[in-house]
């Protein structure tokens, strides 16, 4: 009996060990408030997209997002995504679409799903290694995306507003949580 209760603790004690080490290793979350609309929790993969992930938290922390607008909903003829992150947004929707902070983000293969929900580096057409700072968030499957763009974070709260966003909706501020 003795035996088995320390037994249990030792359990117990490794459990717990390795709950606190999940914890202090959790993704970090990119917390999007869009004006009129609410907040969009998106936790970044640091560990399956690292570059991409840690360029758009990066980005994030320097207010780079800050007063941007989504310029690209596509919605017909089925859901598809929504999209942000070209600075010219700010102040010309039409304009927006081919800017970015400068840098230039490989490809990563992450292997996440192309599902509803899940969020990947935009790039320009025909060169998968030319990602900046636009992102998409799927609406909807778009499996025939497959290898064509980093997917690199998922929507953990907030797909409501996703789904509620319009062309030219302001993001107010995006900020990083934990990680």
């Amino acid at each position: 009996m003795v035996m088995q209760m320390r037994n249990l603790s030792v359990t117990l004690i490794s459990l717990l060990a390795l709950a606190a080490s999940a914890v202090a290793q959790a993704l970090p979350q990119m917390v999007v408030t869009v004006e009129g609309r609410g907040t969009i929790v998106i936790e970044l993969n640091t560990e399956k997209a690292p570059k991409a992930a840690n360029h758009i938290a990066g980005l994030a922390r320097r207010n780079f997002y800050d007063g941007q607008r989504f310029f690209r909903v596509v919605k017909e003829p089925r859901p598809f995504l929504i999209q942000t992150g070209d600075p010219a947004s700010r102040d010309n929707l039409d304009a927006a679409g081919t800017g970015g902070s400068g840098a230039r983000i490989p490809y990563e293969e992450s292997g996440l799903p192309y599902e509803a929900g899940y969020v990947g580096l935009a790039t320009l057409p025909n060169d998968k290694d030319s990602g900046d700072s636009q992102f998409f968030i799927l609406l909807g499957p778009a499996s025939f995306l497959q290898g064509q763009y980093t997917i690199f974070g998922r929507v953990t709260q907030g797909m409501d507003v996703v789904q509620a966003i319009q062309r030219g909706d302001r993001i107010t501020s995006v900020r990083i949580t934990g990680g």
